[in-house]
């Protein structure tokens, strides 16, 4: 359901958090992240991690901003081949994180409209959000995701590259640990599965996979707000 993917967005990041500014792995592509950033991208990559759904006709993300997301969904649903097809995939996520990362750097105002997009499934994702009547429902969430944009616009997104394809590969895995799995090396048409979640928005998923996820994402925030020389002391000897 969108709000374990979201939750499983901010883990992600969170997590990779301390390998993004490893030069002797990533080289150039490293970056040294600020807690700005750091907030900023686990937003970012919460509402990336919603977006392989952007497949499906009645999905969160079709909901977000009603009739505009609605028939945006069930187009893009139709020429990728249906749910869980093309947008869920490994080449899916990494020509999306490259194409926001494009924009970022070199188109800043259309940036700015896909981070509205990103901004406002993480929003919805994790709960906070107006579900409802539309077009009150659609509004107020456009309202709250143009404030979130709005405090993130003078932020530098250097790193939205990671945080979009982080999110992407995060929901892909989440589908397949699901019965019907993904096809993760689409255009081949296998599908991987690894069934340990019996059943979407079941008890196992509300019970046992939301709960840690959401401790997980606690300790890495304390580890990120404590940063490396707190962490050090902590744990020597």
């Amino acid at each position: 359901m969108g709000k374990t993917h979201a939750l499983s967005g901010a883990l992600a990041w969170l997590a990779a958090v301390p390998v993004l500014g490893q030069e002797k792995l990533l080289g150039d592509f490293a970056v040294s992240l600020s807690p700005e950033q750091i907030a900023a991208g686990a937003v970012v990559c919460a509402g990336a991690a919603i977006l392989p759904d952007i497949d499906h006709h009645n999905g969160r993300i079709a909901n977000t901003y009603g009739p505009i997301t609605h028939h945006m969904c069930k187009w893009i649903g139709k020429l990728s081949g249906g749910h869980r097809h093309a947008t869920h995939s490994i080449l899916f996520a990494v020509l999306i994180g490259w194409a926001m990362d494009t924009l970022a750097t070199h188109y800043v105002y259309a940036w700015w409209a896909c981070l509205f997009m990103i901004v406002g499934l993480g929003l919805r994702g994790v709960g906070l959000d107006f579900e409802g009547r539309e077009p009150q429902s659609a509004l107020a969430d456009c309202a709250l995701a143009l404030i979130a944009v709005w405090l993130m616009h003078k932020i530098d997104m250097s790193f939205v590259g990671f945080a979009v394809t982080l999110g992407c590969l995060a929901h892909v895995a989440g589908d397949c640990l699901t019965p019907r799995g993904c096809p993760v090396f689409w255009p081949l048409p296998w599908r991987i599965e690894m069934p340990l979640i019996p059943r979407t928005n079941g008890k196992v998923e509300h019970w046992v996979v939301g709960p840690v996820l959401m401790l997980g994402i606690a300790i890495l925030a304390v580890r990120s707000v404590l940063g490396d020389v707190a962490t050090r002391w902590l744990t020597k000897g």
